[in-house]
């Protein structure tokens, strides 16, 4: 595969959540809405079928059925679904059905059935590339056990199989050991609580959670902080920290949702094995949020 030119994972694509209604179906109509106001507030494009967007959970045609709903809201360009799967022929058949749907990239964890070698990471990368869309790899080592250290990636970034990468790993000296060993491989924020620091480190982009319920400040901290602007970035990221740093808890799922429903969106439910936040965790999030809604951010 060639580079592409045109690099549309690059800038602020939100892992969107998904709304669902009390009895726990998907709300499309309400997400495409959601991907709609997203762009209408300064972010970039959205990547359904995150971890954030309960893909784990939803049924084939659900899950297929997100990705249309993203596209024909605001455009394949801007939608880079999520393909993981345990197995590789499942994750390249997603990538395919994203293709079809007009996507113009996707993300792909390395496989998160079983703790998998080096070569098994590539054989993953090479059959999901045989869909012919870009690939973005995700390293999540925290919930996948599957670390992509920089030396892999910029093997994966070497064979064509891989343009970018969404790093979680939440250690930022990562950054500039990737940029050495490939630097034409995309550095994109994959934690919201690390955003500053990649952000100087010289990332691409960010696959963002917190955005789902603050865009604007979020793109407004975004995008000072790529530009170098520290004046207004280190306040603004100081003041939404407390709400970044759930992004990389367990529970953030349900803690951006009840942010979104404070700020005064749709959050709404998760899906089981999920459960609601426990009192206190609930008490933070939503007082947090407040804090963050008071002062103009939402």
């Amino acid at each position: 595969m060639t580079h592409p030119e045109n690099r549309p994972w690059r800038g602020i694509l939100v892992a969107t959540a998904l709304p669902l209604r009390d009895d726990l179906s998907v709300d499309h109509d309400r997400y495409a809405e959601h991907c709609a106001w997203l762009v209408a507030n300064g972010c970039d494009g959205v990547v359904p079928n995150g971890s954030l967007g309960e893909y784990q959970v939803l049924t084939p045609e659900e899950r297929a059925r997100v990705v249309e709903t993203a596209v024909a809201a605001i455009g394949g360009e801007r939608v880079m679904p999520g393909v993981a799967a345990y197995g590789s022929a499942e994750a390249r058949r997603w990538a395919e059905q994203a293709a079809e749907a007009g996507c113009a990239s996707v993300m792909l964890l390395p496989p998160n059935a079983y703790r998998a070698d080096e070569r098994s990471v590539v054989a993953h990368y090479t059959e999901v590339a045989q869909a012919g869309l870009p690939v973005v790899a995700y390293n999540n080592p925290i919930d996948t056990k599957v670390d992509l250290v920089p030396e892999l990636l910029a093997r994966l970034h070497g064979e064509g199989l891989v343009h970018a990468v969404k790093e979680f790993s939440g250690d930022v000296r990562r950054a500039y050991r990737i940029a050495e060993l490939a630097p034409e491989l995309d550095l994109l924020i994959g934690a919201d609580d690390v955003l500053l620091e990649l952000a100087a480190a010289g990332a691409k982009g960010w696959v963002a959670g917190y955005p789902n319920a603050l865009p604007r400040a979020s793109a407004e901290l975004y995008r000072a902080a790529t530009a170098g602007d520290l004046d207004t970035a280190l306040p603004l990221y100081r003041r939404l920290h407390p709400l970044l740093r759930w992004d990389s808890k367990v529970e953030f799922v349900q803690a951006i949702k009840l942010s979104m429903d404070v700020a005064g969106r749709y959050g709404g439910p998760v899906r089981p094995p999920r459960v609601p936040l426990l009192p206190e965790q609930e008490a933070a999030v939503r007082a947090a949020t407040e804090k963050a809604v008071a002062a103009g951010l939402a």
